[in-house]
């Protein structure tokens, strides 16, 4: 009977041995789209990341820090090893001047359940 147990026990910590975690690794965390004319439409950038874990990845949120920044991502589990991306979208209609705007990677990755991203430049004002 002892041996049963001993058994069991071997055979459940060798699941939990298995069992992975996810882990995200962006290639940068931060972009600078220097001047750009207020009137010339919205700029985008791809963050790219990488599943550096060896479970299913999982983007649960994207937040940014204001409205004039909008992220995209894409919700579906990303398998170990794979690339991916995040993208934000600044709107420079009406904001001249520098500008510095965050975004929040928010993940099922236990050791880095947020990550910041930053985007920044300057607007140039269109011509009265």
């Amino acid at each position: 009977m002892l041996a049963a147990v001993l058994c069991f026990g071997a055979a459940d910590s060798k699941k939990k041995k298995t069992e992975g975690k996810p882990a995200i690794e962006f290639e940068q965390t931060s972009w600078d789209f220097g001047n750009i004319p207020e009137r010339g439409g919205n700029v985008s950038h791809d963050f790219y990341f990488t599943n550096t874990g060896d479970a299913p990845l999982v983007i649960v949120t994207v937040s940014a820090s204001c409205g004039c920044t909008k992220p995209q991502f894409n919700e579906k589990p990303l398998a170990p090893g794979k690339r991916e991306k995040v993208r934000i979208t600044y709107n420079p209609k009406g904001r001249p001047g520098e500008f510095i705007k965050n975004a929040y990677v928010r993940t099922n990755a236990p050791d880095q359940k947020k990550v910041t991203i930053k985007i920044k430049g300057n607007v140039i004002p269109a011509a009265k």
